[in-house]
């Protein structure tokens, strides 16, 4: 009995993870090729077989018995690339079925290196996986031997390879964080029902719970923020705004708009736009940092926001208000109807058209035409209107610009001057000294 074949067999298929049958088959089919070496036939009938049981090989060409102890060592080396090819193979294809099923999960491994800014991880002993530049959080480098986790975004065969791709940017890493670390989701009691990401600065969660004694926001927080801070960590330091999700779309933007708050929305479903209104003191808070924060909540609720100031919303309805009351046959009980339908300027009045007004407000078709031609006659002033006070702010500004270049320029003239005189007193003094 051939036990050490059996053995190494064994050994293959558990370090490899290959099934026992495949390796038997491509040992079968490396012999096959060595013996056609042999014999100088790529086309002879020849048949090997290895008893699974014993190990014991047997050979057969053209269905007489051969001794393959007698092949030499070229015929040998046949086999045994033929041998490598195939398990090489079949090992790929393990690997690919292990990790295709594995896809869109969390997976831990260990940082190799960088490779022209793609970051490569050791998944386990038998495969890699690679990072793009683009799937890595903008600001964090990884050291090589540092654990780190990962999202396995996607898995292809490619140029006789496997290539797993993962990613630390994608919505779904922090999704599957949140499971893992936040039983309540892991269990279903917790939804996550939108979010919204941009990763390395800021990420908006909307949860929900189904059950009505758990709170979400608090469930996902945890004591003293334990089980967030253990996401913020794993993250960099990310943000994470958690917002309850609610189905009315007024409360899930002022929610999603957190940590301003919000005086009132008004929202334009045929625009699919809303707008808010913010305090002055909470509009910088309501827009985020290079607009950040109005752009997160935005892709979190599926709704165009736009932010203005009480004045600003009142500016916007009052311009409205003077151009519809141009148009003959129409009373200021239209106005209310416009702001009822997320109409507050005449920029949304020329946007919505004339159909809207027909169907939703049961405006004559003549007269929702004149409305909407002086609501576009409006706006191209208060375009121009703009366009000028774009101008005067710039001339404004070079001018102050000037005045501060003049003001500096005889500051420096003066000093010159002091300057001057400090040294031609100095000069007279150390002559009169010299004298003495």
């Amino acid at each position: 009995m051939n036990q050490e074949l059996l053995r190494i067999v064994e050994n293959i298929a558990r370090d490899k993870n290959i099934e026992r049958e495949s390796i038997f088959a491509d040992l079968e089919e490396a012999m096959i090729s060595g013996v056609r070496k042999h014999f100088g036939e790529p086309e002879g009938e020849v048949a090997v077989h290895i008893d699974r049981e014993t190990g014991e090989i047997k050979a057969y060409k053209d269905e007489e018995e051969i001794d393959m102890k007698r092949l030499g060592r070229i015929p040998a080396q046949t086999a045994k690339q033929v041998m490598i090819q195939k398990i090489r193979a079949d090992e790929r294809d393990s690997i690919y079925a292990e990790f295709i099923q594995r896809r869109g999960t969390i997976v831990s491994g260990t940082v190799v290196r960088y490779e022209g800014g793609m970051l490569v991880v050791n998944l386990d002993r038998r495969a890699e996986g690679i990072m793009p530049k683009n799937e890595q959080i903008m600001g964090q480098t990884h050291r090589p031997s540092e654990r780190v986790r990962c999202l396995i975004l996607d898995v292809k065969e490619a140029a006789g390879q496997v290539r797993i791709i993962l990613s630390r940017t994608h919505p779904d890493f922090i999704r599957k964080l949140f499971e893992q670390e936040i039983p309540e989701i892991a269990e279903k009691v917790i939804e996550i029902r939108a979010m919204a990401r941009e990763a390395g600065y800021r990420t908006k969660v909307a949860v929900a719970s189904l059950d009505e004694k758990v709170d979400p926001v608090g469930a996902c927080v945890g004591v003293r923020g334990s089980r967030i801070k253990n996401i913020v960590e794993e993250l960099g330091g990310e943000k994470i705004d958690i917002v309850r999700w609610n189905d009315s779309s007024q409360i899930l933007i002022a929610n999603g708009l957190t940590p301003a708050k919000v005086s009132e929305i008004a929202l334009c479903f045929e625009l699919g736009r809303a707008t808010v209104v913010v305090d002055e003191d909470q509009l910088s808070l309501a827009i985020g940092k290079h607009g950040q924060n109005v752009r997160l909540a935005a892709r979190l609720t599926g709704w165009d926001i736009d932010i203005l100031t009480p004045d600003e919303y009142n500016q916007g309805v009052e311009r409205l208000t003077n151009c519809v009351k141009g148009v003959e046959g129409i009373d200021e009980a239209v106005i209310d109807k416009f702001i009822a339908l997320g109409i507050i300027s005449v920029l949304d009045l020329e946007d919505v058209g004339k159909e809207p007004l027909v169907s939703e407000l049961n405006i004559d078709g003549a007269l929702a035409k004149k409305l909407v031609s002086a609501a576009s006659e409006e706006a191209k002033v208060q375009a121009a209107e703009s366009k000028k006070r774009q101008a005067e702010d710039i001339l404004e500004k070079e001018e102050k610009a000037v005045k501060v270049e003049k003001a500096v320029t005889e500051e420096k003239a003066v000093t010159a001057e002091k300057a001057v005189k400090v040294e031609k007193a100095e000069t007279e003094e150390k002559a009169e000294t010299e004298e003495e």
